[in-house]
């Protein structure tokens, strides 16, 4: 089987075309007829699912994986963890599941970016949905420790109470679209007409 696609996409960080190029060299190798189930990189090819947040993809990638590469391969079932806590929405078992296994080196980068963005993703959660966020209910959320959590919100602009123990959510800047009267549309263009002529 040939992985070059797979490995330069990971080498070069291209994490969100990773399952799109696992699905395709499986249909291939499947089309030829080419045995590849024991050799084949599922764990990386669940992450790219979850990379991109296509959790159905990876739930029926996960079905078509041999039973007996489910119990051999411990990093396959670690990558399907993380799946099952995102479809369940438990935020801090998702951080959990990524930092509780020691992963292989080509998972690693994926792990790591993957970490980074859903962080980020769920930092815009919070900013979205709340104006003030307990410091223990944001460590959940952001998968940290407390003076981490605080300086990582500090960096978004939001602010500490110490006395409550709350967070004070900055909330992003919303532009708004002004509609035109056309009747002060109409007056300007009569005005602009009478200083020209």
């Amino acid at each position: 089987m040939d992985f070059s696609d797979l490995n330069e996409a990971l080498a070069s960080e291209s994490y969100d075309q990773i399952g799109e190029i696992c699905d395709n060299l499986m249909l291939q190798a499947a089309s030829e007829g080419v045995p590849f189930q024991d050799e084949w990189p599922y764990a990386v090819h669940l992450l790219g699912h979850i990379y991109v947040n296509d959790i159905n993809s990876a739930r029926f990638l996960w079905k078509k994986i041999p039973s007996g590469l489910k119990s051999s391969q411990p990093e396959i079932s670690a990558a399907w963890k993380i799946c099952q806590k995102l479809w369940t929405k438990d935020y801090g078992g998702v951080h959990e599941s990524l930092r509780e296994f020691d992963w292989s080196s080509q998972s690693q980068g994926i792990i790591i970016a993957f970490s980074e963005r859903y962080r980020k993703r769920m930092f815009e959660l919070l900013v979205s949905a709340y104006s003030t966020i307990s410091i223990r209910d944001a460590t959940v959320f952001l998968g940290m420790n407390e003076d981490d959590a605080i300086n990582y919100a500090a960096v978004g602009g939001w602010t500490v109470e110490p006395n409550s123990g709350m967070l004070t959510v900055k909330k992003a800047a919303v532009a708004v679209e002004q509609k035109v009267d056309p009747g002060k549309l109409q007056r300007l263009t009569e005005y602009v007409f009478h200083l020209e002529h």
